[in-house]
């Protein structure tokens, strides 16, 4: 295990940061489902064959993007979730790879992060 010089863990890293990100992921999550429901039910409506139809490529692409969107942002909910454990566990802010201190300026700027810079770009 190494650590970086220089680098500065939060003084007293609380939930809070984490927490708002994850309401904010969350209103975006039911954006999202919203979203994905009304384009379902839209294509129900219209009763498209996306093989035949020039819009039924369109819905279907509309369709799969706001799945695809929708998982996303899951996943990042997924993350957040993972980093409170972390945070109650006492190993918020540590490197899952190198064990090194995360900076206060990286966890500033990606709460949810496990790397410190070196491992994230490796």
């Amino acid at each position: 295990m190494h650590l970086h010089r220089g680098a500065r863990l939060s003084s007293a890293p609380d939930d809070r940061s984490l927490r708002a990100e994850r309401e904010r992921l969350t209103g975006i999550v039911a954006s999202l489902r919203a979203a994905f429901e009304d384009i379902v039910d839209a294509a129900a409506d219209v009763a498209t064959d996306d093989e035949h139809d020039p819009e039924g490529h369109t819905i279907a692409f509309e369709r799969q993007q706001q799945a695809a969107l929708l998982r996303e942002t899951e996943a990042q909910i997924d993350e957040v979730d993972r980093a409170l454990e972390r945070m109650g566990a006492g190993s918020y802010g540590r490197c899952e790879t190198c064990g090194a201190p995360i900076p206060a300026e990286r966890l500033d700027a990606v709460p949810a992060t496990r790397f410190c810079v070196t491992c994230a770009a490796v």
